[in-house]
């Protein structure tokens, strides 16, 4: 007969540090269908979970341990019941019930992407027919401990660029240097964005989830494309300082970007000129790359957003 006795915790100096566990990228395509016209919200939704959970590791007993089946059941569950209001407010929906309903559960962290539809328009109908849209990456971490919650807005993926106004001359040289002064240069990068929003209590109301998204995309759009850059450092402060002087909701803002490198092709050896004033071709580099990231606080405000943004 098998023995299904728990072993022994084992008795040596050895301890359990921090611990999670969770489903992780469940995919959730959710349609709403407001008459004729319908409506789309596709997430990649990641549970992660953490608490009273000494036993499970030490002797192997599940008493306060969740199947990660059943956090996976529950997100689609709540898909149905509570809708798709914003990725921030499935992911709180979410976070409260894994932390209130489940005593050994004293923290709860919800990752969501969410990935943009477009309406396709064809011979005035459209109401029902979408295409994926390639422009960015909706991100949301929301982490809450049964008191105060944390809740992590963002942006990936997205590609932007200016043609001109953007310059880099000055720097330091040694004898390793090769690189020329550039006084008219292409700026293009990859934006990984990510800002943390004040509200953190239920007795504050919390914000807009949707209009925040939105116009804090315009306001980091517009410092690029608005910065006459003499470094890409300083684009990144003007696209983080702009969205904490025009967005009182946010605190903190982390933006990696990439320097995706564009050089003049030297096309000399054909005989042939590629000035900059008149339809320059360009080598469009994929690395090495420079990275410049950065956090832009508001005054008072301490950075809790991981400098390692594949952290969040």
């Amino acid at each position: 007969m098998t023995d299904h006795s728990r072993p022994a915790r084992p008795a040596r100096p050895v301890v359990l540090g921090q611990n999670q566990y969770g489903k992780a990228e469940n995919r959730v395509v959710k349609i709403t269908r407001d008459g004729a016209t319908h409506h789309i919200r596709d997430l990649n939704v990641s549970v992660s979970l953490s608490g009273d959970m000494d036993e499970v590791h030490y002797s192997g007993s599940n008493a306060s341990v969740l199947p990660t089946d059943t956090t996976k059941n529950t997100v689609y569950a709540f898909a149905q019941e509570h809708g798709i209001e914003s990725a921030e407010q499935f992911g709180i929906h979410l976070a409260r019930h894994f932390v209130t309903s489940q005593e050994p559960i004293h923290r709860a962290r919800i990752r969501i992407e969410e990935y943009g539809w477009e309406r396709i328009e064809h011979g005035g109908k459209g109401a029902h027919s979408f295409a994926r849209t390639g422009r960015e990456t909706r991100l949301a971490q929301i982490t809450y401990d049964g008191t105060s919650w944390e809740v992590v807005s963002g942006l990936k993926d997205l590609v932007v660029l200016n043609s001109t106004d953007s310059e880099f001359w000055g720097y330091v040289k040694d004898r390793y240097t090769t690189l020329p002064e550039a006084y008219d240069r292409i700026l293009a990068t990859e934006v990984s964005a990510r800002w943390r929003f004040g509200w953190a209590d239920d007795e504050r109301p919390a914000p807009d989830w949707e209009t925040s998204y939105r116009e804090t995309g315009r306001h980091l759009l517009a410092a690029f494309a608005e910065t006459y850059s003499l470094s890409l450092q300083q684009t990144l402060y003007a696209m983080g300082s702009r969205i904490v002087e025009q967005r009182a909701e946010i605190d903190e803002v982390r933006l990696s970007l990439p320097n995706k490198h564009h050089f003049l092709v030297d096309l000399e050896p054909f005989g042939l000129k590629n000035p900059t004033e008149d339809g320059a071709v360009y080598y469009a580099a994929d690395r090495p790359y420079g990275l410049i990231e950065a956090t832009v606080l508001r005054e008072g405000c301490e950075p809790r957003i991981p400098v390692d943004l594949s952290n969040l």
